[in-house]
């Protein structure tokens, strides 16, 4: 029993602390109508790290992170200046084209490699059992930073978010500020858990939280307790059923979310 305690342990540390920080950005891409940024930044930053790896670097070392990074942040300029185009083109089009040029070019970088199946997989839903307690702790304290700088600036982040039509000083450059930190946290979580599971835990737990009430902070709250609960459910079964642990707790979130729209439904017709 111990053993398998230990086994569990950090994986689901790893999940409390990607939940953690995904949930509060997940209100923003909800809010903004953005669903899929998340997950063509994380596109964008696996495709980066399979450059790197074709390139000799270590799968988990600095320099493929960084390679992953830096593609991110190309995204990240990307989505801030397309953002105010939404009167012409949704910058949902945008966000659409990005991910799939970049999963078209990460299989054609790794199509005539041996293992290109396998890597493909990989980046999708990544090997969550494997992480290592320095990782997780690494992470947290990257997440940390930048929890602790949207806190700092919560009422310009909120502003452009949930109030984009009241004027703001350099506004370009705080769209920037938020598309770079999201970048960071999405190249971090990829490398963990892949791209499929780092867009389920953005987006569930919010749509979940923005199903149950119209407060930001109870989203928040409601967000990280549906999160906790659903890595929780997700890692045990895929240790019990012996299936991959990403693909496991998608199809629990998804189950999870589907059995909470008839209450959802029931308040709506209350109001």
């Amino acid at each position: 029993m111990n053993g398998v305690f230990e086994l569990l342990l950090w994986p689901f540390l790893a999940s409390l602390v990607l939940v953690g920080i995904h949930v509060y950005f997940g209100l923003h891409v909800i809010k903004r109508g953005i669903i899929f940024v998340d997950l063509s930044l994380a596109q964008m930053a696996a495709l980066g790290m399979t450059l790197g790896i074709l390139l000799g670097h270590d799968p988990i070392g600095d320099v493929s992170y960084l390679y992953a990074l830096g593609a991110a942040l190309v995204g990240a300029v990307v989505f801030t200046f397309t953002r105010g185009m939404g009167s012409k083109v949704p910058q949902e089009a945008f966000i659409g084209i990005v991910y799939a040029a970049c999963s078209a070019a990460a299989i054609v970088l790794v199509s005539h490699q041996p293992e290109g199946a396998e890597h493909i997989r990989y980046m999708l839903v990544g090997s969550l059992l494997t992480v290592t307690p320095a990782a997780v702790i690494k992470t947290a304290i990257a997440y940390g930073i930048i929890g602790l700088f949207h806190w700092l600036a919560r009422s310009r982040f909120l502003q452009l978010t949930f109030r984009p039509d009241k004027p703001m000083a350099h506004t370009r450059l705080w769209e920037f500020l938020f598309y770079a930190g999201f970048a960071v946290v999405v190249t971090s979580s990829v490398k963990i858990c892949g791209v499929l599971v780092v867009f389920v835990f953005l987006v569930v737990p919010a749509v979940f939280a923005a199903l149950i009430t119209d407060s930001i902070a109870r989203r928040l709250i409601y967000g990280w307790l549906f999160g906790l609960v659903g890595s929780a459910i997700g890692i045990v079964m895929s240790y019990w059923l012996d299936t991959p642990t990403g693909a496991t707790m998608i199809c629990v979130f998804a189950i999870m979310l589907l059995g909470v729209i008839p209450l959802a439904r029931r308040q709506a017709a209350d109001r």
